[in-house]
């Protein structure tokens, strides 16, 4: 690794120089380095949707599961915890034996293990069997993201922002739908309905194994095309050159960032269905209606957030986002019922506008880790989520819901350690 930085154009003739190595490949190999494979980002996107749906079955009936199995909110925080942080442990492992040796075929992989755990949930009898179901889901989950990620980069032909926003608004779109789908079949009809939703994971896994097949034949044109002399590898667009120091001190302010949003979102997530129940008396279906509204503002803020990204810059989108939210979470605790769900809404359009830009930024501060950046901040941003929701869960307990939305409302003060992140943008010339 370089720790005195490198261009982004490095990172891309590193790459296709490795036979083994991904890159842009939108099309015959002669025009992948030059324009945007959408088409691999909506299948990209499409099967993260279908993913994040089936993660978001379980968080969507708490209510029901604490009533059935007479858990408090300690054991809620636990399943959540659970689930994150079998969707974090892999993932950097993942990205890095991704970065040296793509893995087309471990995205279907992962979707089958997501599968195991599916039906695993939909036969529980037991909170001891919905801690495995959570586990074997999020470990099937932690074998998808890095590798996904890695193509959406190189299928952007440069519009990395844009293809990250692809790429996780499909996911925070199927994140949104699934208290809608818990809604209208889980908790209506009962757990066992959860085996309903097989046929998502079987859908994914179909389209992932085509999608893997796709892949494996580009990786072998671009070694032919790499091959051939005088192969130019057009460069994307050059960043500022960094010292280890710089680099270090970037990378411990966007684990602060990543910190503060995750636990936030780990509060709503989790615990915002309460939150409405206990506050203003709705029913959990309307409680549930209401979190879609919140996760579906999530996912419209995420594909906002890497194009403005592409245009004005990661760090002025990081600004925003994180600090910018602040004054809307500090209102929330305190807000009548038609203000907090227009509230919320604003909250997720402007919070989640800041993954696809961290992730972009960390990625261009180390380039040729592609896989192991989008698979440490993956992990990092799902294990911080887990252990969050864990501890909320136990404060919950102690002091009510209404206690730990007042606290966690002042964590996006914590954006104030932006002000320490470089430029990465390299100044132009006169």
């Amino acid at each position: 690794m370089k720790t005195s930085g490198a261009l982004e154009a490095q990172s891309v003739q590193s790459d296709a120089a490795r036979p083994d190595a991904a890159a842009p490949f939108a099309g015959p190999p002669r025009a992948q380095a030059g324009g945007t494979a959408f088409t691999v980002l909506v299948a990209l996107g499409v099967s993260h949707m279908l993913n994040d749906i089936i993660q978001a079955l379980i968080p969507s009936i708490y209510p029901m599961l604490k009533r059935n199995y007479a858990l408090d909110f300690h054991q809620i925080g636990v399943i959540t915890m659970i689930a994150q942080l079998a969707g974090s442990i892999f993932q950097p492992v993942v990205g890095l034996v991704a970065d040296r040796k793509p893995l087309p075929y471990s995205l279907p992989v992962g979707m089958a293990i997501t599968l195991g755990g599916l039906i695993l949930l939909g036969v529980a009898g037991s909170y001891g069997m919905l801690l495995a179901g959570v586990a074997l889901s999020g470990i099937g989950s932690s074998i998808f993201h890095p590798e996904a990620s890695r193509i959406a980069r190189h299928a952007s032909g440069g519009k990395f922002g844009l293809a990250q926003s692809l790429f996780q608004v499909g996911g925070n779109f199927g994140g949104a739908l699934g208290p809608l789908l818990a809604a209208a079949v889980i908790t209506a009809r009962g757990q066992a309905h959860i085996l309903w939703f097989t046929s998502l994971a079987l859908a994914g896994i179909v389209l992932l194994t085509r999608a893997g097949a796709w892949y494996q034949r580009r990786l072998h044109a671009m070694r032919a095309e790499t091959a051939r002399p005088g192969v130019q590898i057009p460069a994307g667009k050059p960043v500022r050159s960094l010292g280890a120091r710089a680099i270090v001190r970037a990378l411990v302010v966007l684990v602060v960032l990543i910190f503060s949003k995750q636990i936030y979102l780990a509060c709503m997530t989790s615990y915002y269905t309460f939150y409405m129940i206990e506050r203003f008396g709705v029913s959990e279906q309307l409680a549930q209606i209401l979190l879609f509204v919140f996760l579906f503002s999530v996912a419209a803020g995420t594909f906002i957030g890497g194009p403005v990204g592409d245009r004005v810059g990661r760090k002025i989108v990081i600004w925003v986002s994180i600090l910018g939210v602040a004054p809307f979470t500090l209102l929330l605790p305190h807000a009548g019922f038609a203000l907090t769900i227009g509230l919320t809404v604003i909250i997720g359009l402007v919070l989640a506008s800041a993954f696809s830009a961290i992730l972009v930024y960390a990625q261009e501060l180390i380039p040729g880790k592609v896989g192991l950046i989008a698979g440490l901040f993956f992990g990092f941003a799902f294990g911080t989520a887990g252990i969050g929701s864990a501890l909320l869960g136990d404060l919950a307990d102690k002091t009510g819901i209404g206690h730990v939305f007042l606290l966690c409302s002042f964590l996006p003060l914590l954006g104030i350690v932006t002000m320490f992140l470089p430029d990465t943008r390299k100044p132009r010339g006169p």
